[in-house]
């Protein structure tokens, strides 16, 4: 596993900006929520739909502190799809054994029979990660920050992405603007670290503006 040093340095904010700051964005994922939810209701319809099992789906990822919560999202997978080789793949990737997800430039599972009809709509559009405004609205996650990775993939980390814990997880972030699946494990990882090193309202508008875009042009592109 690669653990060479990085530049380490959190950017800090006094706690009343934090709480402003924080509270700004449950502000925001509020009336996202309101707005959407019709949207969100009839996405879970879809999904009820296509396959047994609900539409919600639950699991456990670190957050700040590398505390453990409860993460929302639309269920995208068969309910009895198994995550065997998707650890393999990325225990491969943050090793240097594995270089794509099967096509040259892709850094996911190409062919993940795991996924249904919809569960590739959802992910190629990124609707199934709508009802993470409840994990904003509850304070575990902002809508701008590091991605909260499963408690197994965080025990892999190299040594160097330790800040990437020192702040809330995000819906979107820095590498999620950056190439997203074209962006390699470990270079994901040095870009949480940097977003950590340079965050704040400005950064924070400029990744939610350039998520909109990636988003808008994704659609259209298909």
């Amino acid at each position: 596993m690669e653990d060479e040093a990085q530049p380490i340095g959190v950017s800090t904010m006094p706690s009343v900006t934090v709480t402003i700051y924080e509270t700004g964005h449950k502000v925001v994922a509020t009336a996202l929520l309101v707005l959407l939810s019709p949207v969100l209701l009839m996405l879970a319809a879809l999904v009820r739909m296509e396959s047994r099992g609900q539409a919600l789906f639950t699991q456990q990822r670190l957050g700040a502190g590398r505390t453990a919560f409860t993460m929302y999202k639309l269920r995208t997978m068969r309910i009895d799809a198994e995550d065997t080789e998707h650890r393999s793949y990325v225990s491969g990737l943050l090793s240097g054994d594995v270089k794509d997800g099967g096509q040259p430039g892709l850094y996911k599972l190409s062919q993940d029979s795991r996924v249904t009809a919809v569960g590739k709509f959802l992910r190629r559009t990124s609707l199934d990660e709508l009802p993470q405004l409840l994990n904003v609205i509850r304070g575990d996650m902002l809508l701008v920050g590091p991605r909260p990775p499963l408690a197994w993939e965080a025990d892999l980390f190299p040594a160097w992405a330790a800040p990437r814990f020192a702040v809330k997880p995000g819906m979107t972030g820095l590498w999620q603007v950056s190439g997203r699946n074209g962006v390699d494990y470990l270079s994901a990882l040095r870009l949480d670290v940097e977003y950590v090193t340079r965050r704040g309202l400005r950064l924070d508008l400029v990744i939610l503006l350039r998520t909109l875009q990636v988003l808008l042009g994704r659609s259209v592109a298909r």
